[in-house]
């Protein structure tokens, strides 16, 4: 296996599109072993996805792109404002906020991260925030939106390593909320030291909020029927995508009444788009896992880390690090794909949970979007706020802090993350 992550090194570092590098290293361990069949590599592929599971990707995409495109946006932008706009550094929590509320209906980091630039971030600017700091707040708070469920990084890494997809969602609930926390506490120290003003003097009415708060109850209560249906058996993970996708058109179409024949079209074409995208580096991972288990890659990752500490704390430490830097260079998705199969067995053998652990994968890996050097979420909303890149990695830092002190406080208390998932299930 050694040639074949070579090869795929060198293979991202010529800038080889991901999926066709995943392919052709993957197919190196068959050129290499003359007792396995090429036709497999043709195989794996198609038996991917054909796993039922991984039918909630695509759902979810498009489904959280219906949302996008029904005036579910602009309402929770509204209830964010209403929430918080009395801070200090008001526009800064309204982003906080509002990823968590978009949590529940995009799930995708890089989507939120891009409309929130359009949105607040001209805004921002003109309000006197800095654009490396106003670029940061807008693409690390997106972190928030890819953890809260529907999170397509957590159902690619329950169908990978056979972990309730359930579960995942309902402990993504409590992580994402804990995370919005830091970064309100973060926005406001900062908010402090930069001078920055509350959008308005005064706290709304409870009055005026609730009213605000009706018109987006239908986006807010979406996590919630989620989780209830999936708990309750009344869906599969699959088939809450397949729901989620008509109560977005049902919304759409007879509640806000802004689906057009054209947007429907043009959502049509864009989920298309994403899908193929995701999928096609799905389906080629298979090609590369294969050869993980015939070397028994996991056990001899085991046996190596086991060989430097016995400490699961400083065998987490190890492995975030490792994470953090394969993100920076690699799309999320693949990093979930590729190292759950090696580093799942291992979590197990030191003793942390595979839920904790698939929490903090899928958010340490996601964060590669909002870091350089290829970091799509940073450079989507540093090209939106036109912000010199500089600026953004001098404003990064504390951000990046604040995930590395949440991840710390999720290994430390396990049952943090675990409580809502022990008390549903």
């Amino acid at each position: 296996m050694l040639i074949v992550f070579l090869v795929f090194v060198v293979l991202l570092f010529i800038g080889l599109p991901v999926g066709f590098s995943v392919l052709i290293a993957g197919a190196m361990f068959f050129f290499q072993h003359s007792d396995t069949l090429l036709t497999t590599i043709v195989q794996l592929p198609i038996t991917q996805t054909q796993n039922v599971n991984l039918l909630a990707v695509p759902l979810f995409i498009f489904a959280g792109n219906l949302m996008n495109c029904s005036g579910i946006t602009e309402r929770l932008v509204k209830l964010a404002m209403a929430l918080t706009g009395h801070m200090r550094g008001g526009l800064a929590q309204v982003s906080v906020v509002l990823s968590t509320l978009m949590g529940g209906v995009s799930g995708s980091a890089n989507a939120d991260a891009a409309m929130e630039a359009r949105i607040l971030g001209g805004d921002m600017l003109r309000q006197g925030y800095p654009k490396g700091y106003t670029s940061c707040v807008i693409a690390f708070t997106s972190l928030i939106t890819a953890t809260i469920p529907p999170g397509v990084s957590m159902i690619m890494y329950g169908t990978v390593g056979n972990i309730s997809i359930g579960k995942l969602f309902t402990a993504g609930l409590t992580v994402g909320v804990v995370m919005m926390i830091l970064y309100m506490l973060l926005v406001a120290v900062t908010s402090r030291i930069y001078g920055f003003k509350p959008v308005r003097e005064k706290r709304l009415p409870l009055r005026d909020i609730l009213r605000i708060a009706r018109e987006t109850i239908w986006a807010v209560i979406f996590p919630v029927l989620l989780l209830v249906g999936i708990r309750f058996g009344l869906f599969t993970p699959s088939e809450v995508g397949a729901f989620a996708c008509v109560y977005a058109l049902f919304i759409g179409i007879f509640i806000y009444k802004e689906i057009s024949l054209k947007k429907l079209i043009q959502t049509f074409e864009q989920s298309v788009v994403d899908i193929g995208a995701i999928m096609f580096m799905i389906s080629m991972s298979a090609v590369f896992g294969y050869g993980i288990p015939i070397d028994k890659l996991p056990q001899k990752v085991t046996v190596l880390i086991a060989g430097l500490t016995s400490n699961p704390y400083a065998v987490m430490a190890l492995v975030v690090v490792f994470l953090i830097i394969a993100g920076m260079f690699m799309e999320g998705s693949i990093i979930i794909l590729l190292t759950t199969p090696i580093l799942l067995p291992l979590m197990s053998s030191f003793g942390i949970d595979p839920i904790v652990f698939g929490l903090i994968l899928c958010t340490v890996v996601t964060m590669g979007n909002m870091t350089p050097p290829v970091g799509l979420a940073m450079y989507t909303v540093c090209g939106i706020l036109n912000c010199p890149l500089e600026d953004y990695v001098k404003a990064c830092l504390p951000f990046v802090l604040i995930v590395l002190i949440e991840e710390a406080v999720l290994t430390l208390f396990p049952k943090l993350v675990l409580f809502l998932p022990d008390l549903l299930y």
